[in-house]
């Protein structure tokens, strides 16, 4: 079966979200029961590397002097009335943390405070009046915290402290914002940086160092990296089971817009490499793992390449990333437990004649949106660099703000930034997948950091800037835009 791409030939072919969910919704009825049997079947096993469930406790600290005298809000306001309403606000809308709340009025109840918390894992400062001085001593603790001004009561106070704190390089995020929705997203990051630091990658490679430094990785996150080798993987695949990897391989044919060149067996193969790299996670408790798939399968260490199964991983809200990158397995990781969404590594192309990056790789989700999201049309295909085994071309959607982003395991920094997906290119060179945008910002600008941080990018639909800032902030990293 012959694909309609050719070499030299490049066609953007434009596929909106309205489109792929209008037709997701047009065969939803006849898919409906196949889906239910689907899950029943495909369930026989537990689902590998469960989220972590642990709840972060958050240290919820009013700060305001007493009301009998004269300062923003005014004299007489009733502080306890809106310190009420705020926590239950806050607990009604992040269930998954544990709010502890307190009021300082002074930098003494501040100081008293921080002795007292040892279990603590962030702060969170609402100003609901100003002048306690409170404000900076928990900001100077060097302890996660994020700064909220309660508008047109703590703003004079807030914006001097969180200026000096941002200038010091404490580890503070602020807020100071009408919509509370934007205080609820700020405070939201600590979940995901509790998941963070409860979580397991598992890195399969035979290299004797890492694409990356654990170290530093578990150092900024709290994030463990465990290396096993071909050995381990091998044993798995070959003590997978051959009836489940059957049923997913039935499946991705079955739901694939057409298979191209890879035969029943490649795929087949590339089933039990998935079952494998599930049982793999079981048993040693990671939520995420990537595999050193080119040089394994290169020098025949491999059996097959377990694209199909990176796809299925990541389809189902858990991580599975190419090449044994460890940097982008933990932003993977991140990016899932901030938007419950998937990320796709790629290869990108600066196409300057077009103001356009296109993000190209053999492996991409199909669930963009995340698990409960619509799915877009594949295409089963080679590995594009050797032609050979099975691998994903993935018809993403377009008109959407996509974040774009990669780690620098050594320095602490995270390069960003952010486009609106324009169409799929149709090229036979280079990977299948080929995601093609346009960058906000200025494309030359977006041609200058690739030596400090690397040829890859995880790409994420949606907006993460934000929380991806106040994440940086929380954790003393550095967001660099290069864009």
């Amino acid at each position: 079966m012959k694909d309609s791409c050719q070499a030299g030939f490049q066609k953007p072919v434009s596929f909106t979200r309205r489109q792929f969910i209008g037709s997701c919704l047009a065969g939803s009825a006849s898919l409906l029961f196949f889906k239910k049997k689907l899950v029943s079947s495909l369930n026989q096993v537990s689902r590998a590397g469960s989220e972590p469930v642990g709840r972060p406790r958050i240290r919820l600290v009013f700060s305001h002097i007493p009301p009998d005298k004269p300062t923003w809000p005014n004299v007489g306001y009733d502080y306890e009335g809106r310190k009420k309403e705020l926590t239950a606000k806050l607990i009604q809308a992040l269930p998954e943390i544990e709010f502890l709340p307190v009021t300082v009025q002074s930098q003494k109840e501040a100081e008293n405070l921080l002795k007292d918390d040892r279990t603590i894992d962030g702060y969170v400062v609402y100003l609901v009046g100003i002048w306690t001085g409170a404000a900076g001593v928990i900001a100077a603790s060097g302890r996660p915290t994020i700064l909220v001004d309660d508008l047109y009561a703590g703003s004079g106070e807030f914006l001097i402290q969180y200026a000096a704190s941002r200038r010091s390089g404490h580890r503070v995020a602020g807020v100071t914002s009408s919509r509370f929705e934007d205080a609820i997203e700020a405070i939201g990051c600590f979940s995901a940086i509790k998941k963070m630091q409860q979580s397991r990658i598992l890195d399969v490679t035979d290299n004797p160092g890492f694409w990356g430094n654990p170290q530093k990785i578990k150092e900024f996150f709290g994030t463990e990296v465990i290396k096993i080798g071909s050995a381990e993987i091998n044993e798995a695949y070959r003590r997978a089971d051959r009836s489940l990897a059957e049923k997913w391989a039935r499946t991705w044919i079955k739901k694939a817009e057409k298979v191209v060149e890879p035969s029943e067996e490649e795929i087949r193969k590339s089933g039990l490499m998935y079952v494998a790299m599930q049982d793999l996670m079981r048993a040693h408790r990671a939520q995420a793992i990537t595999v050193d798939c080119l040089s394994l399968f290169y020098t025949g260490k491999l059996p097959a390449y377990p694209c199909l199964g990176f796809c299925q991983l990541n389809d189902d809200g858990q991580v599975g990333a190419c090449e044994g990158d460890v940097p982008s397995t933990t932003m993977m990781l991140l990016a899932g437990y901030l938007a419950g969404r998937p990320g796709y590594i790629s290869d990108p192309v600066i196409d300057t004649a077009q103001n356009k990056i296109i993000y190209a790789h053999c492996v991409a989700p199909t669930r963009v949106f995340g698990p409960d999201g619509p799915a877009n049309p594949y295409r089963l295909r080679n590995h594009s660099e050797d032609r050979k085994g099975a691998a994903i071309q993935s018809i993403l959607p377009t008109g959407e703000l996509v974040t774009s982003f990669e780690l620098n395991s050594e320095t602490g920094e995270i390069v960003l930034h952010q486009a609106v997906t324009t169409g799929n290119v149709e090229e036979d060179k280079a990977c299948r997948t080929k995601l093609a945008a346009e960058p906000m910002g200025n494309l030359n600008r977006l041609l200058g950091e690739w030596d400090r941080f690397g040829w890859h990018r995880v790409t994420v639909y949606g907006d993460l800037k934000r929380k991806l800032e106040v994440v940086s902030q929380l954790l003393g990293l550095k967001i660099v835009e290069e864009a």
